[in-house]
């Protein structure tokens, strides 16, 4: 029997709009499991506190995104694409739910996302500066956002020590230009530093 077309590629888009739609949603998806597997993960023992706070954050950020390129008639709701896709993942649309890591308690206030954010941008930090990257124009922006946000947290006290040592660090960014780097001495004192900062703001989280 002589069929060519049997063997032929099976495309699951026709051009490029569809292959758009596909890739967002395949990266919804992929952000689901990611959370569902974090939160089987956690409840394990099998993850810290810390770094559980941290990737949570981070996840919910990008579900946000990642559902807003989804969104629409077909899928107005997040159970509406779960469901379209068989996607058993409670423990991740819980979380998707409450907007937050199971750490971080709810106030019904402002609190629990100025923490969430304030988490995700220390963890966001330490990344780049463990992956050598130096650069003003890439350390000030979030740098920048973690001071907002701190500062927005009405609870956390002006003088707070992790508050200062941002604000320390950012003030010496602002002096020099875009273009230029840290040391490797001075982004090893930095990381020091932000990490003496968040271990601060997580020690005083655990004592309110």
């Amino acid at each position: 029997m002589n069929r060519p077309e049997i063997f032929e590629e099976v495309r699951l888009h026709r051009n490029a709009s569809e292959r758009e739609r596909i890739d967002n949603m395949s990266e919804l998806y992929a952000v689901i499991n990611s959370i569902e597997c974090l939160e089987k993960v956690f409840i394990r023992d099998c993850i810290s506190p810390k770094e559980y706070t941290g990737a949570c954050s981070k996840l919910l950020v990008h579900y946000k995104a990642a559902f807003k390129l989804v969104k629409g008639s077909e899928f107005p709701k997040v159970e509406d694409f779960m469901k379209k896709f068989r996607l058993n993942c409670p423990s991740a649309l819980e979380r998707i739910k409450e907007d937050r890591p199971i750490t971080i308690r709810d106030d019904k206030g402002n609190t629990s996302k100025c923490i969430a954010e304030i988490v995700a941008l220390f963890i966001t930090i330490s990344d780049h500066l463990k992956l050598n990257i130096h650069a003003v124009d890439d350390l000030h922006p979030n740098l920048n956002e973690l001071y907002v946000s701190m500062c927005a947290m009405s609870s956390l006290p002006d003088d707070f020590e992790g508050k200062l040592k941002v604000k320390l660090w950012l003030d010496k960014l602002s002096e020099m230009s875009a273009s230029e780097e840290l040391s490797d001495e001075q982004a090893r004192q930095m990381a020091f530093e932000l990490d003496t900062a968040y271990n601060s703001f997580s020690r005083f989280l655990h004592s309110t």
